[in-house]
């Protein structure tokens, strides 16, 4: 990197090292998506028990974001994020040998705080990066993350198939371990952002960026609702292609996870989103991805019995979701440079807030009425987000248009 902060260049191989601990450590949340109808068969739970397996990692992930990422403001990342790579590995191996659910439950709680470090590299590489490239990395970066929740599912339904559902534990624990020694050695050694801060006066510093930056809580209801309608959509589509319900698939463990595939596409869009916000697309960026998810729900309803519908819906759907978490990100990342992990906390706490909230609603939802309920709902909550996102933008241009004229 370049000494002037105004043209620094971030290295390509310290991207690409942040892009890939940023996808195992957020594939560790959906391992077990596309199996929990094995899970639930092994040890004797429900469909909606089973599915509480995805909210309690997510909740783990939500305790990690409140109190763990706003660390990264003021200690030593390059000596943080190791030690929660590590604590990953060894809460894969305890969810791993669990041999009754409530243990699988608190493994899995376990695993979501660890895999924090995610949101953590982030905002490390948005530092890192000058703000003519700050998106793109990020983009990259993102990708990486959604890649490795995509990819997640696709290795989770192979790896099952051969060893069952414990083998991809065992396996995921042995690449955190391998990214932890990387991230020490090859990430630059760089003082915190914040100093002279307790962790207590921090924790309230996020309670004070949210009552300051209407942008934030703007971005943090959109973020709640697109991670709602996405991770209902995949934890019910497990229960779907494995027949529950009498949908019409019966797919195997390792097919399940090959529909991860269809939302690899997706995130590939993601460095392009970046590049357009950077370049004052902003406004024109974030609608377009809201039509996107909009479009997809006509498809994704479809795919409940047709599965080249449901194939094109994924690709349409996920570039959507992550097209609407991207923009999100850029926007609130350019509120205060100095602040970023606390940024981050406030942000993906409403994130995976909704992502909690969506798994346990597609778990009631599809037990109850089926696929068409769960589509139902989703298409709902993402009507609401595409209102809430043009009342938003009609907001701001009035705001502006009075400045400009007063």
């Amino acid at each position: 990197m370049t000494a002037n902060s105004d043209e620094t260049v971030i290295k390509r191989s310290i991207t690409i090292i942040f892009a890939v601990t940023a996808g195992t450590s957020a594939g560790c949340l959906y391992y077990l998506q596309p199996l929990l109808d094995g899970v639930a068969d092994d040890l004797k739970v429900s469909t909606t028990s089973a599915s509480l397996l995805v909210s309690g990692t997510q909740v783990g992930y939500l305790c990690g974001l409140a109190l763990v990422v706003p660390l990264g403001d003021f200690l030593e990342r390059r000596r943080m994020v190791p030690g929660l790579l590590a604590g990953s590995m060894a809460a894969l191996l305890f969810s791993a040998v669990a041999p009754s659910f409530g243990l699988l439950l608190v493994g899995v709680f376990l695993t979501g705080v660890t895999a924090s470090a995610a949101q953590i590299v982030v905002p490390w590489s948005a530092a890192l990066a000058g703000p003519r490239e700050r998106g793109h990395v990020v983009g990259i970066v993102m990708s990486g993350l959604l890649l490795g929740i995509l990819s997640s599912r696709i290795l989770a339904g192979a790896l099952a198939e051969f060893g069952g559902w414990r083998a991809i534990l065992f396996f995921a624990a042995g690449l955190q371990l391998l990214m932890a020694i990387g991230v020490y050695v090859l990430a630059p050694a760089t003082g915190p952002a914040a100093t002279g801060e307790r962790y207590g006066e921090v924790l309230t510093s996020i309670i004070r960026l949210i009552r300051r930056h209407r942008v934030l809580r703007q971005r943090m209801l959109l973020g709640f609702l697109s991670m709602a309608c996405f991770s209902g959509v995949w934890t019910a589509m497990a229960f779907l292609l494995a027949g529950d319900r009498s949908s019409g698939y019966h797919y195997s463990d390792f097919v399940i996870g090959l529909f991860g595939l269809a939302g690899v596409a997706g995130a590939m869009g993601a460095p392009r989103v970046g590049k357009l916000a950077d370049r004052g697309h902003l406004v024109g960026v974030t609608t377009a991805v809201w039509g996107c998810v909009l479009v997809s729900w006509a498809l994704i309803a479809w795919g409940g019995h047709n599965v080249i519908a449901l194939i094109v819906a994924l690709l349409l759907f996920d570039f959507g979701i992550q097209g609407v978490h991207l923009s999100n990100q850029t926007a609130v990342y350019a509120l205060d440079p100095t602040s970023r992990s606390r940024l981050t906390t406030a942000y993906m706490v409403a994130f995976f807030a909704g992502g909690v909230a969506g798994s346990v609603t597609a778990g009631f939802a599809y037990e109850s009425g089926g696929w068409a309920r769960v589509c139902w709902i989703g298409f709902a909550a993402s009507v609401v987000g595409s209102a809430l996102w043009l009342l938003f933008w009609r907001r701001e241009s009035r705001s502006r248009s009075s400045t400009l004229n007063a």
